[in-house]
């Protein structure tokens, strides 16, 4: 066998080895983790050539509006933002319209106007001593990249997080103590947290007339996180496509190249 083609063999055994070595390693560093495993998950922006569903991310969308920002800020999200899922201008207009914004007239005094859809989203409290105050203590956490931020590294790891820990709200099993002011949750570390069940069936009355149970609103609201966290994850796949596709024709004609110099070699 010529040399380049041992190099070339050598190279494919020791990627497919790494592969395999990393394979066998993830279910134990997973085992490892603290807390429930959370059920595996179908999303529609799972896989290589994952998208969007931006319907659902819309319905999201107004459940976070109308239950999660109660406490929780998108210090990352601008109302601009929300065209990326569809929303038309005029849309993203009103659903600004709808805040009111702190800021400062042309003598510097201080005022507050109607929100743009250059502002940021709407932040329910003034500080962060007033969100302390407001819930029980600890200031609850900004969601912009809270599906990305759980998980162990996989691209829906964080999402089947998410969505297990909403739905995971119940009465805690015999023998389990839950101090006062505390809720219990199959899926969160420890199996206490602060944080009560919001999401219950009939929470928000969609707008486009999907029933709103339970476990509907929680996929809905992290699809929208999911999509808040990386929201150039299609454009991203869409490329890596064509990279990859590049890469095999390129691979393909680098082949023949080979071969039509070496030719007199074999």
């Amino acid at each position: 066998m010529p040399l380049l083609d041992k190099i070339m063999l050598r190279s494919a055994l020791t990627a497919a080895a790494l592969l395999l070595t990393v394979g066998a390693t993830l279910p134990a560093a997973k085992a490892a983790g603290d807390g429930v495993e959370p059920p595996a998950q179908n999303w529609t922006f799972g896989g290589f050539f994952g998208t969007f569903d931006k319907a659902s991310a819309q319905r999201g969308f107004q459940v976070y509006k109308e239950v999660c920002s109660a406490c929780h800020t998108m210090h990352l999200m601008s109302y601009r933002d929300l065209s990326g899922l569809g929303f038309s201008e005029d849309e993203v207009k009103a659903i600004a319209a709808e805040y009111k914004v702190a800021d400062t007239n042309d003598a510097g005094e201080p005022i507050e106007r109607t929100a743009l859809p250059s502002d940021r989203f709407h932040n329910p409290f003034p500080n962060d001593k007033a969100a302390a105050a407001a819930n029980g203590g600890k200031v609850p956490p900004d969601l912009s990249l809270m599906a990305k931020a759980r998980g162990e590294g996989g691209e829906t790891d964080g999402p089947n997080y998410v969505y297990a820990f909403l739905t995971g709200f119940h009465d805690a099993p015999a023998g389990f103590q839950v101090p006062d002011g505390l809720n219990y949750n199959a899926y969160f570390p420890g199996h206490v947290t602060a944080m009560p069940n919001m999401l219950t069936d009939g929470a928000v009355t969609y707008t486009d007339g999907t029933e709103a149970k339970h476990e509907q609103e929680a996929w809905d609201v992290v699809n929208f996180l999911m999509w808040t966290a990386e929201p150039n994850l299609e454009e991203r796949k869409h490329t890596g496509v064509k990279v990859i596709l590049f890469l095999i024709i390129f691979a393909g004609l680098l082949y023949s190249v080979k071969r039509k110099v070496w030719a007199s070699a074999h």
